[in-house]
């Protein structure tokens, strides 16, 4: 009888929810996290205001992909895994958005399975603020007129890379299935202030470093600090131009390195490649940010990235151009840089069918002092069967270059089909 009890109130509470919900979905300044979405970037500055009492939104998100992936390396010292044809596990997020004051809005993302994690745990939240009328009503309304603040444990707005990638279950905003190479992604306590004005974009923040928070390694972990400046403008009803530029800095992080390209905690959609056993039937491998470089560097890291953006009626272009610096622990500095570039065509009614392709690449030096290259390819085709569900196909093809001889990497490469089934509301 109270196993009864508390269900039938799970599911009362849950009915209530969304109830409250359906009443009204909008909210202010705020991305839709349905094809609405699609290119923006921060969500957009409107000092117009729908807020009249606090408003929960539910909402979430479930992906699963169909893989088809060979792999092949030339070690002679390390066994590749014989990847066969199926399902992933199906991951899922929830979100919660609430409005809880005119110009004050929160965010928390949970996910309930992915890659890394089968079970539910906190991606983070933020709150953000376009207005100060909190304090009193109008006060500051000129100066928060153009600026926001968003204090969290967030992900951190370097780059515009984040914005189209795959956050877990969260892919209807990435027209391909897989991220980026070297995937800018972290999630840090910090604060960010932006200016937002008639197209212009400017943004300072500072985080403190951690991923993991805790109190015990005072010593160890310093700082990073971010900008960003850009400018984003729809000239015509058919062009659109967007052009940024972002700044990384950290002085170390000795306890476990800084995250920047290491801070995803869900794991990458090409399942187990790169992975397999050793002479000794050790198991060695990228594990679940399989397909991914970190450039690994804990100390003195710099790295600054351009990203230029433009839609011309259903064509669109987006790109990455990327530079990091850094030591790690007792070595000289090393440089990465990475270079992407992506083609999508977007036709059909309401542009619910898109085909595209991408060309990414990484290079750098490895701990080893050895130069190396890593080059993917993609070819995609998706359609929004409705606003909310996109199926994707996505062909990819990596290679690894100059590898040192012992590395599971040397002369690696993976290629094959992946399938996705996204939904998001």
């Amino acid at each position: 009888m109270k196993t009864l009890f508390k269900y039938t109130t799970y599911i009362v509470a849950l009915m209530f929810a969304l109830n409250i919900s359906a009443q009204s979905r909008s909210l202010d300044n705020y991305r839709q996290p349905d094809k609405r979405g699609i290119n923006d970037f921060e969500a957009k500055k409107d000092s117009t205001s729908t807020f009249s009492d606090l408003k929960v939104r539910i909402g979430g998100a479930s992906t699963l992909q169909y893989q088809s992936l060979a792999q092949d390396n030339s070690s002679s010292t390390i066994t590749l895994t014989d990847l066969g044809k199926n399902f992933n596990l199906a991951t899922a997020n929830l979100d919660l958005d609430v409005a809880l004051y005119d110009g004050v809005r929160m965010h928390l993302r949970t996910y309930l399975s992915s890659q890394h994690h089968t079970e539910a745990y906190v991606k983070g939240g933020y709150i953000q603020i376009d207005k100060l009328d909190f304090i009193s009503e109008g006060f500051a309304s000129d100066l928060m007129k153009y600026m926001r603040i968003k204090i969290g444990h967030m992900e951190n707005n370097y780059g515009d890379g984040h914005f189209r990638r795959s956050d877990n279950a969260m892919a209807l905003h990435n027209p391909f299935v897989g991220n980026y190479i070297m995937d800018a992604f972290t999630t840090e306590v910090g604060a960010e202030v932006y200016y937002l004005n008639n197209g212009w974009l400017a943004m300072v923040g500072v985080t403190n470093g951690k991923l993991n928070q805790n109190v015990t390694d005072k010593d160890q972990t310093s700082p990073s600090f971010l900008a960003k400046f850009g400018y984003d403008k729809q000239t015509s009803d058919d062009f659109r131009f967007r052009l940024t530029g972002s700044l990384f800095h950290s002085a170390h992080n000795n306890a476990r390195g800084i995250y920047l390209y290491s801070g995803d905690r869900a794991g990458s959609r090409y399942y187990t490649v790169m992975s397999g056993k050793d002479g000794t039937g050790a198991t060695v491998g990228d594990g679940f940010r399989a397909g991914r470089i970190n450039p690994d560097l804990k100390n003195e890291m710099t790295a600054f990235m351009i990203n230029p953006f433009f839609k011309y009626q259903g064509l669109e272009f987006f790109g990455i151009i990327e530079k990091a610096k850094g030591k790690k622990l007792g070595t000289d500095e090393r440089t990465w840089n990475q270079f992407s570039g992506e083609l999508i065509y977007r036709f059909g009614d309401s542009e619910n069918v898109y085909l595209g392709t991408r060309y990414n690449s990484v290079s750098g030096e490895l701990t080893t002092g050895d130069d190396v290259k890593v080059n993917r390819f993609q070819l995609t085709a998706g359609w929004f069967m409705t606003k909310n569900i996109l199926m994707k196909a996505e062909y990819v093809s990596q290679k690894y270059k100059d590898y040192p001889i012992g590395d599971i990497h040397e002369g690696g490469e993976f290629n094959g089909l992946v399938l996705e089934a996204a939904i998001s509301f």
